[in-house]
């Protein structure tokens, strides 16, 4: 594999309330939190000497806005204890919390930009109340508004804005307003997700049970396309299926990593890992997490180790998602598969359907390829 920088994710698996479409792991019972924080503590000490130095930190949930500064910056603390930051004239690195509106105020921003902290991305979902309402935000439009509004009072000069589309009985007319109000604070990020209603959360088991319908796949395909020409009137450079920033260095260094195979340490249950050929992820359980850890063991739940075609698979997947594309140069380099001359009559075919573009060695998704890019892949 091609030598690449490493990241660092770190899984707080905590939420004051569980929104009814996520299905990310997270638990309500604080009470955890300490021991919790002490046996993430004892996994950054198992893997110190594993990693090189990382340029981005992700400090991702669940709902990290929960704990206290103190807290926040007693695991930066030992991250920088652990393990090495690059840090020279080219590359500061990267360091971001995922945060609720409804925990920031200005003190708590302070306090992140003081322990170092330089990317902020605020779960907004909507500026609509009765779409917040809809997906169990604990938040209201007033208070994202106001905690955008001091994020940028208080210094951060890199936030990012998620937003969530495709709810039910929404029209174009009301997503575009979400985004106009988006787009007036200048957030150097926006992340724009299309509502997915995975089975076993409760909008998926209400939606099974025929409560509410969602757009059908031609307004989903609408909804994409015009979500990506406004965004890119008003100068965002859309770079990934669902992610958009205001210039080249505002997309997110971090989320590139799991897209281009680099290396990435996952800390926290139910995080992942990916270095070589071997992904490895720990318990979905914060007891089972804190129980392996303190018997001195680290709290993986599986081990997988790629082949080389899994690789190139993923690899593909990946890069008919972003804007970039796929260097056919470099695929082959790294994948030993001549991507080109083996799929040479299918990529003619999408290519003269609008799909791709080929250009200069380089294999481009088109925006209507990025819409459908999951399929795209299949090739």
């Amino acid at each position: 594999m091609v030598s690449k920088i490493p990241g660092l994710y770190i899984h707080i698996p905590f939420c004051l309330s569980k929104c009814p479409y996520c299905d990310f792991y997270s638990s309500t019972s604080l009470s955890a939190i300490p021991d919790f924080l002490n046996a993430l503590f004892k996994e950054m000490e198992m893997y110190r000497s594993r990693f090189n130095p990382f340029d981005s930190v992700y400090i991702g949930g669940g709902t990290p806005s929960l704990l206290s500064p103190e807290q926040l910056e007693s695991i930066l603390v030992r991250v920088r204890r652990n393990f090495n930051l690059i840090s020279n004239p080219e590359i500061t690195p990267e360091i971001t919390i995922e945060t609720n509106p409804a925990d920031l105020n200005r003190s708590f921003l302070e306090s992140m930009r003081e322990i170092g902290i330089n990317r902020i991305n605020i779960g907004v979902q909507s500026f609509d109340e009765k779409v917040l309402d809809f997906l169990g935000r604990r938040h209201s439009v007033k208070k994202a508004i106001s905690a955008v509004e001091t994020s940028r009072k208080v210094g951060f000069r890199n936030i990012g804005l998620d937003l969530i589309y495709g709810v039910p009985a929404q029209d174009l007319d009301s997503w575009f307003d979400i985004l106009k109000q988006a787009v007036a604070f200048s957030p150097e990020h926006l992340s724009c997700y299309q509502l997915t209603l995975e089975a076993k959360t409760p909008l998926g088991l209400r939606y099974q049970a025929g409560e509410f319908s969602i757009p059908g796949e031609a307004l989903q395909y609408e909804f994409f396309m015009k979500t990506s020409e406004f965004l890119e009137d008003a100068g965002y450079l859309h770079y990934e299926v669902s992610n958009f920033a205001r210039r080249t260095e505002y997309t997110s260094r971090h989320n590139q990593k799991y897209w281009d195979h680099s290396p990435f340490l996952g800390l926290g249950p139910a995080a992942h890992s990916f270095q070589g050929y071997q992904r490895w992820w720990n318990r979905r359980s914060i007891d089972q997490y804190i129980t392996a850890i303190n018997a001195g063991n680290l709290p993986v739940e599986e081990t997988e180790t790629l082949t080389m075609e899994q690789l190139r698979l993923e690899a593909l997947y990946f890069g008919l998602r972003t804007k970039k594309g796929i260097s056919l140069q470099d695929f082959k380099n790294q994948y030993h598969y001549d991507l080109f001359t083996e799929k040479k009559e299918i990529l003619t075919k999408l290519e003269e359907e609008g799909f791709i573009s080929i250009q200069d060695s380089y294999l481009y998704p088109t925006q209507t390829g990025l819409a459908v890019a999951d399929s795209l892949s299949l090739i």
